[in-house]
C-alpha cells in the first residue's frame, strides 16, 4: 500500500508531531481531509497525473489544496486567519515530511503561502469560481531553478520544469 510506504520514511519524532497536532485539533482533520481529497480530485481530472511533477500544475494543486484546507475548516475556526495558520501549520508539516530535495520543498512551501495569500486577500470577499481563478494565476507562474528566484516571487506561483 502506497500510504504505508509513505509513512514508513517519515522520522518517528515527525509521525509524533503530526499526530500530536492533529489531536489538539481534532475538528479540523475532517475538513483537512475533505479539502486534500477535493484537491487530487480536481487535479487529477483537469491534468492527468501532470499535477505530480514540478510544473505549473503541481503549482495549481499546492494553491488549490491551500484554499480549499482554508475554506472548509473555516466553519469550525470561524477566523479566515485562523483558518490559514491551520493550512500553514498541516502543509508545511506535510512537505517538511515527505521531501528531501530543498528546491522542490522550497517550490511548495512558496506555492502553499501564495495559495493562502490568495485566500486571505482575494477570495475570501468574492464569489468567483476557484479553479478559473487559480488557471489564470497559472498562467503567470514563474519558472524557477534556484531559491532565491522563488523568494523573489513574492506574489507568483513558481514551478520548477515544464
Amino acid at each position: 500500500m502506497k500510504l504505508w510506504k509513505t509513512i514508513r520514511r517519515f522520522k518517528f519524532t515527525q509521525v509524533l508531531r503530526m499526530g500530536w497536532t492533529l489531536l489538539k485539533h481534532p475538528l479540523l482533520i475532517w475538513p483537512t481531509w475533505k479539502g486534500t481529497k477535493q484537491t487530487i480530485k480536481v487535479c487529477d481530472r483537469l491534468f492527468g497525473k501532470a499535477h505530480h511533477k514540478n510544473g505549473k500544475e503541481n503549482a495549481f494543486r499546492h494553491a488549490l489544496w491551500n484554499i480549499l484546507i482554508c475554506q472548509k475548516s473555516r466553519k469550525f475556526t470561524k477566523s479566515d486567519e485562523k483558518s490559514a495558520k491551520w493550512a500553514e501549520i498541516v502543509t508545511n508539516m506535510h512537505e517538511k515530511m515527505t521531501k528531501s530535495d530543498l528546491l522542490d520543498m522550497e517550490m511548495d512551501l512558496h506555492n502553499n503561502f501564495i495559495g493562502r495569500m490568495y485566500y486571505l486577500k482575494e477570495l475570501k470577499e468574492k464569489s468567483i469560481e476557484l479553479t478559473v481563478f487559480l488557471l489564470k494565476k497559472v498562467e503567470n507562474a514563474q519558472k524557477v531553478s534556484k531559491i532565491e528566484e522563488i523568494k523573489a516571487n513574492e506574489k507568483h506561483l513558481v514551478y520548477i520544469s515544464d
